[in-house]
């Protein structure tokens, strides 16, 4: 952040004590506590959705919440001299949530559960904050695209060694990718889809361990900007995704992070199932692999190789835990 990013902090009714920078930010200490300062990175028709968020949480007893901070003028979104574009947010104290800490981890499910039981919010026609495409459209176009990923390698006369991997893996990869959509077609999920329209369901957009501080109060909840309406579930799936990746898919600590969050909303079978088909789509593989075709493939990070062959070998583990979590046989 620029140094004259941080004189916008003028146009706020504060007064600051200190600021320190952290992970592309500035940490400000002022008169009414603790408030971050950071580049906008949304358009600004969104903050009317996340403003009416922010308050309907609060209102709601979710007071641990990075709310927006409005200027004297009672703007949220303030342009410094270079056009650059800032928000202030309130801040907590805390640390983020330990990945390899069961007990932090489950408590972050828990409050995921009661974060999701007050994210309903009535919902207009066109309002923004729809999300237009469904999970089945979603995994459709991913498929479409991995196929053009693999007729371009195909292609290739000389292939180097993500291309390589790549053309290794892709059967069983877009074998699993293909059964996604073929549960999809027959299972519940336009149940839940109903829901979102019938009661005006909200996720969180970006529920992962960097946005929660844990202190001894509780656990604030950070990273708001990709709220939306939507399947619910969804926030719980990439949680868990996350952290079952680095715990190579430990079957009891996933059913413990899956029973956390059934203590708060229960998880009947079209909700389970709506997860089985989450879990089994090759995401990490997709995301991957569409990185490299839309980028310069004339030089190939060696992290982009291993983390392609990762995605595949984690299969493996997913398959078995696919099978004693969810009864999903591949």
């Amino acid at each position: 952040m620029r140094d004259y990013g941080v004189s916008v902090l003028e146009q706020y009714p504060i007064e600051v004590m200190n600021v320190r920078r952290v992970r592309g930010a500035v940490l400000c200490e002022t008169d009414q506590g603790l408030m971050l300062l950071k580049e906008a990175g949304m358009r600004e028709a969104r903050i009317p959705f996340l403003v009416e968020l922010y308050q309907h949480l609060q209102e709601a007893g979710m007071e641990k919440v990075d709310s927006f901070v409005a200027d004297k003028e009672g703007n949220y979104i303030v342009t410094a001299e270079d056009e650059t574009k800032y928000m202030l947010k309130r801040w907590f104290q805390g640390k983020e949530c330990d990945v390899y800490k069961e007990n932090e981890l489950l408590e972050c499910v828990h409050t995921l559960g009661r974060l999701h039981k007050v994210m309903i919010m009535e919902k207009e026609d066109g309002e923004y904050g729809k999300k237009e495409r469904t999970l089945l459209e979603e995994y459709e176009r991913h498929n479409r695209e991995l196929r053009k990923v693999q007729s371009y390698i195909k292609r290739k006369s000389v292939k180097g060694s993500f291309e390589r991997e790549f053309m290794k893996g892709y059967e069983k990869m877009y074998g699993w990718a293909r059964l996604a959509v073929d549960k999809l077609e027959c299972s519940m999920c336009s149940e839940l889809q109903s829901e979102v329209q019938r009661k005006g369901t909200v996720i969180h957009g970006e529920y992962n361990y960097h946005n929660l501080l844990m202190d001894a109060d509780g656990i604030a909840i950070t990273g708001f900007e990709r709220a939306h309406y939507g399947i619910q579930l969804e926030d719980l799936y990439y949680f868990m995704r996350k952290i079952l990746e680095k715990h190579q898919y430990d079957e009891r600590l996933g059913y413990r992070m899956l029973r956390a969050y059934d203590d708060e909303i229960t998880l009947g079978k079209e909700k389970r199932e709506y997860l089985a088909v989450r879990f089994a789509y090759p995401e990490k593989f997709w995301k991957i692999s569409n990185m490299y075709y839309h980028s310069n493939k004339a030089w190939i990070p060696d992290k982009s190789t291993e983390k392609l062959k990762k995605a595949i070998y984690q299969t493996e583990e997913k398959r078995r835990f696919l099978a004693n979590i969810f009864a999903l046989y591949i």
